[in-house]
């Protein structure tokens, strides 16, 4: 894990962003990729009396907006120890995201926990993770830092994107100084029992401690925050939208719950 690509856009998350970017790079001796996408080009709108069209200089006022941006995060950039570079691409951040993504390792991304109202976090997440095999850091907006050394907890219910998402976050793990690997009882059986996912961490040289928790609680993820909670953990690795994300959307889920809830970052995959 050495190439970490920072969602920029002036929104609510953009600080905390920054902050899990450059402790995550640092934290791996890796590389930042600042990555600013704007959709927006020049709107013509025609003037059915006349036939004269007139041009609405939207571009000018966001590329007015774009450099100030970009001055803003340079200028911060350059008192840190990290190597970056910062590039736009004229695209949606989704699109922009996944054009850009084949040759990094993670990117950083905003949770949906700013403006319960905003469903744009919500979409691009879903977006992104439904287009690209990278997995994401999902940071709330009110968290300003990544404790790469902190204590990881790893949701495990044995699917093929739980697996994904453990994977991915193995190089992260050997900084834990504790892995905790939590199964909820949802009496069904698992495609792997989370044996099979310490054992796997073991073969990395990482010790990891199973829970298996009832799902007794209100939900799932109801015993998943808690179980955040009483562990004091930095993050938690999770597999994304195991249903489709219409499905998730209309009747709720994991995933889309934690995306609004969750008080730590999630390193998730699909």
């Amino acid at each position: 894990m050495k190439s970490v690509l920072l969602y920029v856009n002036d929104d609510s998350g953009l600080e905390a962003r920054l902050q899990a970017a450059l402790d995550v790079t640092r934290a791996v001796g890796g590389y930042l990729h600042c990555l600013r996408a704007n959709p927006y080009n020049p709107q013509m709108a025609f003037d059915g009396v006349t036939g004269m069209s007139v041009v609405y200089d939207v571009a000018k006022l966001t590329r007015e907006a774009d450099e100030k941006l970009r001055a803003e995060i340079e200028s911060r950039l350059a008192d840190e120890d990290v190597p970056w570079d910062y590039q736009e691409v004229n695209a949606s951040p989704a699109r922009g995201l996944a054009r850009n993504s084949a040759l990094t390792d993670i990117m950083i991304l905003s949770s949906a926990s700013g403006d319960k109202d905003n469903v744009l976090p919500l979409g691009i997440l879903g977006d992104v993770l439904f287009s690209t095999q990278v997995p994401a850091l999902v940071q709330p907006d009110n968290v300003k830092k990544f404790d790469a050394t902190g204590t990881a907890v790893v949701a495990w219910n044995g699917s093929f994107e739980a697996g994904n998402a453990l994977r991915a976050a193995v190089p992260m793990l050997h900084l834990a100084s504790a892995v905790h690997i939590l199964t909820v009882d949802e009496d069904k059986d698992h495609d792997l029992p989370p044996l099979a996912a310490s054992e796997y961490l073991s073969r990395h040289g990482i010790t990891s401690e199973i829970h298996s928790m009832s799902a007794k609680k209100p939900s799932v993820e109801a015993v998943l925050l808690s179980t955040v909670e009483a562990l004091h953990a930095s993050y938690m690795v999770m597999g994304a939208y195991g249903h489709s994300r219409a499905r998730e959307f209309l009747f709720g889920g994991v995933t889309r719950s934690l995306f609004r809830d969750c008080p730590v970052p999630l390193i998730v995959s699909h």
